[in-house]
């Protein structure tokens, strides 16, 4: 079981050559497509965990392990809030960000107040869904949303994510709640609500949880979306839907560090090579990855068109529940304390 604090929120390639800028990022966290066409001098490195990545930084600012040159860094927001925002530079592609949409200004400031200089550039969002192998008849009952994890029949049959966070999310929601609202955690069908949850679960890893469902010792999963687009296109046996009451929102960023040097070089960033990334024909294969840029409805829906039907609502779902989906931004010290009283208290029961 995860603490709220290690999750907040979810041996890596040869090291670039000296003074050669790199772009960092977790192992399957950037489309293969799109990595592929990174500019020079620009060197992508891969490391097999956010845990991993955030140590390396972390070693650089030590001078442990400077890092060559300048750096990009691709983070999911969870990961990314835990970084020293002194150490970021401000990414100055203001004509990038107004192509996305307004939902994406929050996550670009890294949620701090209005009018923050943008730190991040929203390059992929998704909700969570919830996963369900080889039973059509929980299918039938979906609009229970929810709910439906409850269900007897999927006691010790449920792969639920490894961030408490979002786990004490979904029962909020399945009490008709969200954490947008500052008296939900105080409602006292809460504890009893997420003990439920909790109860029903055969793991709590949604990144090699999918295994579990695939392997067929677990009936259902809730995982991001981004993890089940791409299994949902080619195996009939699952099926995934984003109930009507929303989810928690994930982002994933592209965050600058400077050169740690005054030698180092500090070259333009590759704002062309982005810019690919939010238009065809790369969205197509961005988008067929689970990967969904922010841009505005109009100018994904017509790139949807292409989709199959059951699955266009999981990649950009109606206007009306992303309204009800809400970005989970940093804790202040005592949130952190009440979401892991909260969840301690639902593992003692």
């Amino acid at each position: 079981m995860a603490s709220v604090a290690a999750l907040g929120a979810a041996a890596g390639c040869a090291p670039a050559r000296s003074g050669q800028p790199q772009l960092l990022s977790v192992k399957g966290d950037l489309p293969k497509a799109w990595l592929q066409e990174l500019p020079s001098p620009w060197q992508p490195r891969a490391l097999e965990s956010p845990e991993q990545l955030l140590s390396l930084v972390d070693r650089s600012a030590l001078q442990e392990q400077p890092l060559a040159g300048a750096a990009l860094l691709a983070l999911g927001d969870g990961w990314a809030q835990q970084l020293d925002r002194a150490r970021l530079q401000p990414l100055e592609a203001p004509a990038l960000l107004e192509q996305l949409a307004p939902m994406a200004q929050a996550p670009s400031r890294l949620f701090a107040a209005e009018g923050a200089v943008p730190l991040a550039f929203p390059w992929a969002f998704g909700t969570w869904l919830l996963v369900l192998r080889s039973r059509p008849d929980l299918w039938r009952q979906r609009e229970l949303g929810w709910s439906l994890l409850l269900d007897p029949s999927l006691r010790g049959k449920v792969v639920l994510p490894s961030s408490p966070r979002v786990v004490i999310e979904l029962a909020l929601r399945q009490l008709g709640l969200s954490s947008g609202d500052p008296k939900a955690l105080s409602n006292p069908a809460l504890p009893q609500q997420l003990s439920q949850l909790v109860g029903q679960a055969l793991a709590l890893d949604e990144r090699d949880g999918l295994n579990l469902l695939l392997a067929g010792e677990a009936d259902a999963a809730v995982v991001p979306s981004h993890r089940a687009i791409p299994l949902l296109k080619k195996d009939p046996r699952l099926l995934a839907f984003l109930p009507e009451s929303g989810s928690p929102l994930w982002w994933q960023l592209l965050l600058r560090l400077p050169p740690q040097d005054t030698a180092g070089v500090d070259p333009p960033l590759p704002l062309e090579w982005v810019r690919d990334g939010l238009s065809l024909p790369l969205v197509d294969r961005l988008l067929a990855a689970g990967w969904v840029p922010p841009l505005p409805r109009q100018r994904l829906e017509p790139v949807l068109q292409r989709w199959p039907e059951r699955l266009r609502p999981l990649l950009l779902p109606s206007e009306a529940v992303l309204q009800r989906c809400n970005n989970l931004p940093v804790f202040t010290p005592a949130e952190r304390s009440r979401w892991q009283t909260l969840w301690d208290q639902a593992l003692s029961r």
